[in-house]
């Protein structure tokens, strides 16, 4: 199945960007600004000394990635980069499976990596966009200072 550009990534245009990213402060500071959403549910950000970063949510993860926008825009050239970064096998996959994306969704995790959850296509179903990282970032930030293995039990309002 040929994968496009447009497969890899979301339009979130349309959303508070504050709004999408207030979940995950307390890893992101409050000095970055989303430039981009991959389909597979991670966010890319910007700072205002023109960084650019990777939030990797299923493994509630941020790395810096690029010294600027310019050298970003390049590594998305590079396809070993692209496939690590937005799962392009993963997503071929859920979309031969029938998963396609709507406006507003993205392929959320059904359980985050980070507690046991696989990157496989079983474990994703369509999220709202801005539920999908408030959720996260909400677990993401309970769960920050277990020890690797500990037993939890995720409570939603």
């Amino acid at each position: 199945m040929k994968i496009t550009w447009n497969d890899l990534k979301v339009d979130f245009t349309h959303i508070d960007l504050k709004r999408l990213i207030e979940s995950w402060d307390w890893l992101i500071g409050n000095d970055k600004t989303p430039i981009l959403v991959s389909s597979i549910g991670d966010i890319f950000l910007e700072d205002r000394n023109e960084k650019c970063y990777w939030l990797n949510v299923g493994e509630g993860i941020l790395e810096k990635v690029a010294e600027n926008k310019t050298e970003f825009k390049e590594k998305l050239t590079d396809n070993e980069i692209v496939n690590e970064w937005f799962l392009v096998e993963l997503v071929a996959e859920l979309k031969k499976a029938g998963m396609e994306l709507t406006e507003n969704n993205l392929y959320g995790y059904k359980k985050l990596p980070v507690l046991g959850g696989e990157y496989e296509p079983e474990n994703f179903e369509l999220t709202d966009i801005e539920v999908h990282f408030e959720l996260s970032g909400q677990i993401h930030k309970q769960i920050k200072d277990l020890p690797d293995g500990t037993n939890v039990k995720i409570v939603t309002e």
